[in-house]
């Protein structure tokens, strides 16, 4: 038996047999492999698979003029064109070279953020967000909708379409998600000069099977990727930082005081007494601005600066 020689898995590669993907959800172009239309109402795909011209239909307006939001100038930008498959239908995401930068007059206010399961997360100001939970309000209806697709025969009209219903309840979860975790990114770093948040290890942290559900619920990757967009965007500064020993450490005094993750307040000897959360959050806002300084002073190395600068200092 022969193997290819650039394969790692030679299982999957052998030669003679070819491996195909079951389910592409996205197709990528570039900007040789599709054309507008001059109405921008259709996009043609002149590459070799021969898809053809698709009608376009803009999700915001519901119409089919899309003049107003793909003009001339605009057309000349676009770099890539992706096509994806959702469940509810085919989408096209046009990819364009333009740098995004909203100038907002400085707040004079910075921010430290302590993520939980208990809330979304618990602010230095003693404020806290609550989050929906998106998923654990949809289980009953995922459930049910479960249970349809298991009755149905496989390989039949019906399972399909139940699988499809299914699919489409989990995207609304997922849609529900995204858009939450993007409106209270963007709130949080126009409202604040610097912002300083944790940084999670999502991965390790769902091993705990108890808890695993309740923290792939909080969705804390994506609102973090959002909070670091949105900096980049508005030209603040965030910051992630360690997380280790932020509830256990004082954060007047810096005296560690050891508590269980049942105990939710914090007390301490010098007379301390705050919530566990907004403790927390003192002491991420503290080293969030210790890390900037050391990088307005020069003085933190390159693999810091890369961790913890995503904003713009140079606004």
């Amino acid at each position: 038996m022969r193997f290819s020689k650039n394969c790692k898995d030679k299982s999957l590669c052998k030669e003679g047999f070819s491996q195909f993907q079951k389910d592409c959800r996205s197709v990528e172009y570039k900007a040789m492999g599709q054309k507008l239309s001059g109405d921008y109402r259709q996009i043609t795909f002149t590459d070799g698979f021969g898809a053809g011209t698709f009608r376009l239909l803009d999700k915001r307006t519901r119409t089919r003029d899309l003049s107003a939001f793909h003009r001339e100038q605009i057309k000349t930008l676009v770099k890539r064109v992706r096509i994806l498959k959702r469940a509810n239908g085919y989408y096209v995401q046009f990819c364009l070279n333009i740098d995004r930068k909203e100038g907002l007059p400085p707040s004079g206010t910075t921010l430290g953020l302590d993520m939980g399961l208990s809330s979304f997360y618990a602010d230095s100001n003693g404020e806290k967000m609550y989050c929906a939970k998106f998923l654990r309000k949809a289980e009953k209806r995922i459930k049910f909708l479960q249970q349809r697709v298991s009755r149905k025969l496989k390989g039949s009209h019906n399972r399909k379409e139940a699988e499809n219903r299914l699919a489409r309840k989990h995207l609304q979860v997922q849609r529900q998600r995204r858009d939450f975790a993007a409106k209270l990114a963007q709130c949080v770093v126009a409202s604040s000069d610097v912002v300083a948040f944790e940084d999670l290890a999502v991965r390790n942290m769902v091993r705990n099977h108890h808890l695993a559900k309740s923290i792939m619920g909080a969705f804390w990757s994506l609102f973090r990727n959002y909070l670091a967009y949105y900096g980049r965007v508005y030209r603040r500064i965030t910051v992630a930082v360690l997380p280790a020993y932020t509830s256990q450490d004082c954060s007047p005094c810096g005296r560690r005081v050891k508590k269980a993750l049942s105990e939710r307040t914090h007390a301490c000897s010098c007379g301390c007494g705050l919530d566990r959360d907004e403790n927390a959050a003192l002491n991420i806002l503290a080293k969030g601005l210790e890390q900037v300084g050391s990088i307005v002073n020069g003085t933190a190395g390159q693999s810091e600066t890369e961790a913890a600068y995503e904003g713009s200092l140079a606004a």
